[in-house]
């Protein structure tokens, strides 16, 4: 799926409230309810590559969102990873929600994982989901990237604990009888959010993960292959 711009956010919602599909594997009416940037601001290009983002020099942040596009029924899966400035290591990971539950309470599996190591490393293994749970039908196969003036890696890793213990949900709460979502797409936007990540798109609750990712304007985007 393909859907950039206002239109193509207004197209998803309309789309996800007609067919009951939500993201990360989960059936839902989905719709996103904030404005993207302003059309008389001319988006970056999203195909440039943007190079350093493996290097250890320097106190540049960085932070990556890598892609299932087949994934939830074809309204995409995402995982983040971010990069510790300084030291070319990156910290990744994903909330996989395996059971394709609606619905899973805190402290309940949710697939979370997460993990740290090299640029390379990092794509090699998210290429081939090789943590949690090991294989999927649909593998990542995409990522977007960019570099970050400003980062908090504390803040993040503190916000990774956050999402893989707070459970998983795409519907009405339980406990406040709010429709709202904490999937796949929530932990990647709230991580890197706490993590400052510059030129971060807002993620209103129940978003469409392949909408969403259209709208990272300024990221690199390449394709990501088994290696």
């Amino acid at each position: 799926m393909h859907i950039g711009g206002r239109r193509g956010l207004a197209g998803a919602a309309v789309i996800g409230a007609i067919v009951a599909v939500a993201g990360c594997g989960q059936p839902a009416a989905r719709a996103t309810a904030e404005p993207t940037p302003s059309s008389a601001e001319p988006a970056p290009s999203s195909s440039r590559a943007i190079t350093g983002m493996a290097g250890a020099a320097g106190g540049t942040g960085a932070a990556c969102v890598f892609v299932k596009p087949d994934g939830a029924q074809k309204f995409g899966h995402v995982g983040w990873g971010f990069k510790i400035p300084g030291t070319g290591r990156w910290v990744y990971g994903a909330v996989e929600n395996p059971s394709g539950k609606l619905y899973t309470p805190p402290g309940g599996d949710i697939g979370a994982w997460h993990a740290q190591g090299s640029y390379d490393r990092m794509l090699s293994e998210m290429s081939t989901d090789a943590h949690y749970p090991g294989t999927s039908e649909h593998p990542y196969s995409r990522y977007r990237c960019t570099k970050s003036s400003t980062h908090d890696v504390s803040g993040a890793r503190a916000m990774i604990r956050t999402v893989e213990a707070r459970g998983f949900l795409v519907g009405v709460d339980p406990r406040t009888g709010k429709l709202t979502s904490r999937d796949c797409l929530d932990a990647t936007y709230d991580v890197l959010k706490a993590y400052r990540t510059k030129h971060l798109t807002p993620a209103p609750r129940l978003s469409i993960p392949n909408v969403w990712v259209e709208e990272l304007w300024g990221w690199s985007d390449r394709q990501l292959t088994p290696r």
